[in-house]
């Protein structure tokens, strides 16, 4: 099974709405990155794993203030990738890596690519690179099976939104609302005629993100969607110290 095909399985084949947990990479230490990462891969479908960046277009505080502490705690992508590639227990869950698309130019392309897929990663999801200038990269993420995620938002205009679900691989990544990571956590109310539009155009699982805190919100975006992201709310767990098996058994529902 290729990398790509991995992630659509894990997002469907589940009797309850899929769960996409994202954390910041060695946020808050460094050390722990490896046993926080076997935790939430236990615990979650999918994981993303945020590449700190310094000048981030999409993300809020929460991330924005993980990415700064990883960052000055020596965390790059070179240094994500050793990591992933050195651990010693197997990913109960796909693994991508959302990044901004400057850390992976100077990475290369190729190379990146043929990393990826060594250390068992499954995909990427770039947020400011735009569709029509991704060939590059999915030329060589496509030679190993990775997928490459495309977002779409509620501003997406509707023959956009059908080119961008079929360009989309693993999953569709569906933005709940405009604006930035975190902040308010309230749900649209047109929520449901926005992800309905998105299904009827996508053959692969629809994964809705931004502002998701709380078990409620996770059942209220799975009555329109194969699955929820959660981001900056496991962001503060893991910064508080917390237990990210129990938070993400919470917004399952689960006591």
């Amino acid at each position: 099974m290729l990398p790509r095909d991995h992630i659509q399985q894990a997002l469907t084949l589940q009797g309850e709405p899929a769960l996409v947990a994202f954390l910041t990479a060695g946020y808050p230490h460094p050390n722990e990155f490896l046993s926080t990462l076997q935790q939430v891969a236990a615990a979650a479908d999918a994981v993303e794993i945020g590449v700190p960046f310094s000048d981030p277009m999409a993300d809020g505080v929460t991330i924005q203030r993980s990415s700064e502490r990883a960052i000055e705690q020596g965390v790059s992508l070179s240094w994500i990738l050793d990591q992933v590639g050195a651990r010693d227990f197997e990913l109960e869950a796909p693994v991508l890596l959302m990044s901004y698309l400057n850390p992976l130019l100077a990475f290369g392309f190729t190379r990146l690519a043929k990393r990826a897929a060594n250390i068992g990663l499954s995909g990427f999801m770039v947020p400011d690179l735009p569709y029509e200038e991704s060939s590059e990269l999915r030329h060589e993420l496509d030679e190993h099976g990775l997928a490459l995620v495309q977002f779409v938002t509620p501003a997406t205009p509707l023959s956009r939104l059908s080119e961008l679900c079929t360009a989309s691989q693993g999953f569709v990544y569906a933005i709940t609302r405009t604006g930035i990571t975190g902040g308010e956590s309230g749900l649209p109310p047109e929520l449901a005629e926005y992800l309905a539009a998105i299904k009827a155009v996508s053959a692969l699982p629809v994964c809705a993100g931004f502002g998701v805190r709380e078990a409620d919100q996770v059942r209220s975006i799975a009555r329109h969607a194969d699955g929820v992201i959660v981001g900056s709310a496991l962001v503060e767990v893991l910064e508080r110290g917390g237990d990210p098996t129990a938070f993400l058994s919470t917004l399952r529902g689960a006591p």
